[in-house]
Formats: structure tokens, sequence, C-alpha cells
């Protein structure tokens, strides 16, 4: 396999622009005793900007030769765990405190499936900064009523507040992406809105309700036979325009039924 083919199967673009690393370390703002895993680190961009004494930095890359790179590039004054895996496939196992702080720039094609997977360990996180393309940080940000509020922000919002700190060009990169990517920071709720026996129905609940999205809130969940007057929720609406409320309401009716 060629390196641009590599590079193209795993998704690395990697970031070259120096204003744009400064912005996001000003963004991150790495503090003394600071516990980083830094996700997919590639030639060690974000991680040179994390290179702070006394921090600690996980770095996780699925490239065997991106790894043997950073082991020999990088020798503090940070404290460094280099591990070579597919984070898809990860257990986590490094997740095993509090206070973490999530960041990276994520490969593309598999942004979303990486931050719905965190979701499991929102008690050991502290905060996440995510550099993905801005298609995926408008719904990860979207609101109720807006074409961009949907399964992914849905799911999100009961876990974190979000939101979307810079947009950076594909010039920002040294093999440009077609499309403009945003660096977005998300922040864990105090308590999640949702309790752990609930995370499943809800996630069936919201992806139940989007599955046709011309088709108003009563059709797409007419198997769950639910009383809509009880709920108090106008069952004419689509799925866009309910709040997250609503969808906490209406995963706490089925599991009385």
């Amino acid at each position: 396999m060629s390196q641009r083919d590599k590079r193209r199967k795993f998704g690395q673009n990697y970031l070259i622009d120096p204003a744009i690393l400064y912005e996001m370390e000003e963004s991150i703002n790495p503090q003394p005793d600071d516990r980083f895993i830094e996700i997919g680190p590639g030639m060690g961009a974000l991680t040179k900007i994390l290179n702070k004494e006394s921090v600690h930095i996980t770095a996780i890359d699925i490239d065997r030769d991106n790894i043997a790179y950073l082991e020999k590039s990088f020798h503090g004054p940070a404290e460094y765990n280099f591990i070579q895996s597919d984070i898809l496939r990860s257990d986590f196992a490094f997740l095993n405190s509090n206070d973490h702080r999530v960041v990276g720039n994520l490969p593309y094609n598999i942004s979303t499936q990486i931050i719905i997977k965190l979701i499991n360990y929102f008690t050991q996180i502290k905060d996440m900064h995510f550099l993905i393309q801005r298609e995926v940080a408008e719904k990860i940000t979207g609101s109720p009523g807006s074409k961009d509020w949907g399964k992914l922000g849905i799911k999100l919002s009961a876990f974190f507040q979000t939101e979307i700190l810079f947009d950076v060009p594909p010039e920002a990169f040294d093999i440009k992406p077609k499309v403009t990517s945003s660096f977005i920071r998300m922040s864990p709720l105090t308590k999640s809105l949702v309790n752990d026996d609930e995370i499943t129905n809800f996630f069936e609940v919201v992806d139940l309700s989007f599955m046709t999205r011309r088709k108003n809130i009563k059709n797409n969940l007419k198997s769950k036979d639910l009383d809509w007057d009880s709920l108090q929720i106008n069952n004419q609406l689509r799925p866009e325009d309910l709040t997250l409320e609503s969808y906490l309401k209406i995963t706490r009716e089925i599991a009385k039924i």
C-alpha cells in the first residue's frame, strides 16, 4: 500500500498551519497535571502544543509508523504513553480515572462513531476538544427546530454542553480536505440527563423518531402505542421540532408500558 493510499484509508489529513495550532492551544489551555487522551495524533502537531511540564498524554493511533515516529520524537517535558490501536475497537482501559481531557484531529469517516462511544465514559471526562468536519460540528451543536437537530445532537445534549469554537479552512492541512473543518468543545454536564438504565431506551427512541424524517413523531413511534395526551406532546410535530425534554419524557413513558 502506498503512503498516499494508507493516508486515505486512515483519513489522515495533518494540520500544519501554526496560527490554527496556536488558536487550538489557547482554546484547550493545557494546565499542570492535566491528563490528556489524544485520538489520532498523526505526526504530533497537536501533541506538541500539549507538551508541558507535569502533563500526562496518552496518544492512540492506528498507524504503527506514526507511533514509531512519535516515540522517537517526543521525550518530555510531558509524560507520554503512545498506543498503537484502532480507537473504535479499544476498551478505553486507559480512561482509568476521572478528569481526563480528550483531544484529537478526528478522521472524518469515523468521527461520529468515536464521539458516540465516548458517551460511555462521560463520568471520566473533564472536557473534549475535537477538530472535525464542519457539517458534523453543526449537527453536534444543533438546536430544536433547526435542520441540524437530529439523532447525534439529541443524544449528545443529554450528556454534554457543546460549542463550535472556530472554523478551519482546507488550506490548514498538508492534504487539503474537500470540506471546511470546525474545532469544537464538549463539556460534560454536572449530571447527565439520562440515567444509566435509560440510555439504551433513550437511544432507541431517538433512532426510531428519525427513521423517516419527513413523517411526524406519531408515525415514527407508532409501534410504541403512546398516550400522547398524557405526555402533552403534539404528536403532529416532526422529529426535529421536539426538544430534548420531550424525548426524555417519551423514553420514560415507554418504560412504564
